[in-house]
Order: structure tokens, then sequence, then C-alpha cells
């Protein structure tokens, strides 16, 4: 089956799901497999619960034409969601970064909802599942989408880059998390600005922290940027006080929050740099 014949069956679905136990009236299921499970074994239970269709990838399970069988369901659901997302208009920003990416969808998705519609990450639904699963949420209604992207291995923004194609891009900072994946502090940074390296290709525009000397220096010469820094930048900022509570000071404006800690600013100006370039 087409991705074009399966996104028309996921048009006639009330959603997605790929757990049979708490599937919706009417959702499509994706039988996913594991280390210790095979999603197949669970399709005719999905169904019984109220799965419109159920998408498998071992023929011996394909009962009827409520199965629809494909090479790989996975793969299926990661395309399903791809083509969905480039037949809307959305305008997708893609986060990820060591820390801070939860706080930051979080503050961003506050900010750019009070004038657009907006669709974002739930939770920690941020790998090679929930991002398809988050793309697969947007509606014809939705202005922007703010997708969280997590990795612990090089090639992993790469690959979830390519699903939801963002057209902005923003890495929180390049820790030490996940060390034992990437190798090393250096492999760190060079799987989180597989994003960059992305929104580059694409010839989108990255939100840059100017106080973040390795970022800089992964954005190099590229010209399309919307920054923000405490010296310099389009948005400029001063840390009035970050305990009991944060407040910053952005030009004339007084930013306030009950947010606290040096480790948030940089959350909060990065969500306060968003909403100004979205005005």
């Amino acid at each position: 089956m087409s991705i074009e014949d399966l996104h028309n069956l996921f048009k006639k679905c009330s959603g997605v799901s790929t757990d049979s136990r708490f599937i919706g009236q009417d959702e499509l299921f994706f039988s996913l497999k594991g280390p210790n499970f095979n999603g197949n074994k669970y399709a005719k239970k999905a169904i019984e619960n109220g799965a419109k269709y159920a998408v498998v990838d071992e023929k011996e399970f394909a009962i009827d034409e409520r199965y629809i069988l494909v090479k790989n369901s996975l793969e299926s659901l990661q395309e399903l969601s791809n083509y969905h997302r480039n037949k809307l208009k959305v305008k997708v920003i893609g986060i990820t970064g060591s820390n801070g990416k939860t706080t930051s969808k979080e503050l961003i998705n506050s900010v750019l909802k009070t004038q657009f519609k907006t669709s974002y990450t739930k939770g920690n639904l941020n790998n090679h599942i929930g991002v398809p699963l988050t793309l697969l949420k947007i509606t014809s209604e939705t202005e922007i989408a703010i997708i969280e992207m997590g990795a612990n291995h090089i090639g992993e923004i790469a690959m979830l880059s390519k699903i939801c194609n963002p057209d902005f891009g923003y890495i929180t900072n390049f820790g030490k998390a996940h060390l034992e994946g990437f190798g090393s502090e250096e492999g760190v940074i060079k799987g989180k600005k597989e994003l960059y390296d992305y929104i580059k290709k694409k010839k989108g525009l990255i939100f840059q922290n100017n106080d973040d000397h390795k970022q800089i220096k992964c954005v190099g010469d590229y010209q399309n940027v919307f920054c923000f820094g405490k010296s310099n930048g389009d948005i400029k900022y001063l840390v009035k006080s970050v305990n009991p509570e944060i407040e910053i000071k952005v030009n004339k404006t007084l930013i306030n929050s009950s947010l606290f800690g040096n480790h948030n600013v940089e959350n909060i100006m990065a969500a306060a740099a968003i909403g100004k370039y979205f005005k």
C-alpha cells in the first residue's frame, strides 16, 4: 500500500495508537516490534477494542480488509507522519539539546499559543516513535508545531529531522548527557548539531543563543539566524534576579517567571526570542 493510500485511511480514523490496551474508538493501530514483544500479535485485540484499521507487517496477521499489510510497520508510521506533515501548511520548530528541551518546548508553546493555533510534543514523546505520533496529531488548523527531538546516538537527530522536516531549529545546549551513546562531548555536539545541519540544507532559520560559544561554532557563518544574548543579538537582555523567581529585563520590558535558577534563564529567553520573531 502506498503512503498516499495509507494517509487516506488515516484521515478516516480518529487518531493513531501503538498500544492495543488503550486504543481509542476508530483509531489506526500500528503493530510495532521490540526486543521482547511483537505488536502484530495484538492487532486483532486492537480491532476488538475499537480500532478502525490495524497496520501489520507479518502476512499471517492480515486476517481481513481491516488489517493493512506493509513491509515494516515502524517505517510506515514514520513515512506516514512525514507525508502528513508535508501535506499541511504548518510551520514546524524543531528543538533538541542535552538539557532543557521539555521546559523550553513548554515555554515556547505558552508564548506562541497566545497568537497562533499550536501543536506540540506532549510529555517526552521525542523519539523515533514519539515524533511520528506527535506529527500525526497536527490538524489542518494548526499554524505552528513545536517538535521536541531526543537522541542518545549520532544519526538520530538527523533521522528525526528528516521525518518532521522543521522550518526552524533551536538547540538548548550541548551537555554531557548520554555520553555512553555519543562516545564523547564532541560526539554530543556532532549529534545534536544534526538539527542545524538539516536547517542549513533547507535554508530554514536557526534560533541562536549568542552566549553559547559551542552553539555559535555550530552555526558558523550561516546567515539566516535570529539571536538572543546578554551582550549582543536581535534581543539583548539583563538578568535582574534568579531567586526566588526569575526577573529579566529586555529593553524596557520586565519578564517575570515563577521559574527560578540560572539554568532556566536561557529557556525563558529562547521562548521570548521566538515569540519576538513571530511578533
